[in-house]
């Protein structure tokens, strides 16, 4: 299973495992574990569990069969490092990954304690992304986790952010996304939080990338801050493609060859 994605900061979808649980704040309004039970509903053999955590060993050598390269989200239907995953599991993932070095492959955690437990047993290359949800202050322990692994790119996604992030330890990150929630539910995002980060990451010289404001009709509220969108990827951006961001005011997939999965 491998998808197109319309994520604003990657161009598809790898799900070799699906279903997770909730562990804080961000978890509340889970747009997965929604999509999770419409896709049973519908009787989509990939989620016969549901929001169970799934192991989809069929999917686990799929990146091999891509030949053009290409920006991969791991895992954008769970956690890559949920305890019900075994880390035998997890370390195939990564082999996967390190021998697909035309490929840029972004994972993204909640988990960073299960992640910083078993990163000496991984193979971190330089297409692997390491990321770690920082939806507000009280997840903000995740960044030292991070910090203490190997990758070669470290992301911080603060999204959907909850509170306030005044004081950011952005030391050997190279990239943050702020976004607000969205969907059924959604909690509202502030203004001077977006801003706070946004001076860190300037003050910092961190790329800076905004997802959305968010909100029950997110494509209503957009994605422009300052009047203009910022689309900030980590430097250098060294996956085989030309160009995925271009511009200031321009978000395009360039990847004509994407959907040859």
């Amino acid at each position: 299973m491998a998808t197109r994605s319309k994520i604003e900061w990657t161009q598809m979808t790898w799900n070799p495992v699906t279903g997770c649980s909730k562990v804080s704040a961000g978890c509340k309004n889970c747009y997965a574990e929604r999509m999770a039970k419409r896709l049973q509903a519908m009787g989509q053999k990939r989620y016969l569990n549901g929001f169970e955590v799934t192991l989809h060993e069929d999917l686990v050598e799929l990146p091999y069969t891509w030949k053009t390269p290409r920006l991969v989200f791991v895992n954008s239907m769970s956690d890559l490092f949920h305890e019900k995953v075994p880390l035998e599991f997890i370390q195939r993932i990564f082999t996967v990954m390190e021998e697909c070095p035309q490929h840029t492959f972004q994972v993204l955690t909640k988990r960073s304690g299960r992640l910083i437990e078993v990163s000496a047993q991984l193979s971190w290359s330089p297409n692997i992304w390491m990321g770690v949800s920082v939806e507000d202050e009280h997840a903000m322990y995740r960044i030292n986790d991070l910090q203490n692994t190997s990758a070669a790119i470290r992301f911080l996604s603060c999204e959907p952010l909850l509170g306030p992030l005044d004081n950011l330890d952005l030391t050997n990150i190279q990239w943050v996304i702020v976004g607000g929630e969205s969907g059924p539910g959604a909690r509202p995002m502030r203004l001077e939080w977006v801003e706070s980060i946004y001076l860190q990451c300037t003050q910092a010289r961190v790329p800076f990338f905004f997802k959305q404001w968010g909100g029950v009709h997110k494509k209503r509220n957009g994605r422009e801050l300052h009047g203009r969108l910022y689309n900030e990827m980590p430097k250098p951006f060294n996956y085989g493609i030309q160009s995925v961001f271009e511009g200031v005011n321009t978000y395009k997939i360039v990847d004509k060859a994407i959907q040859d999965q």
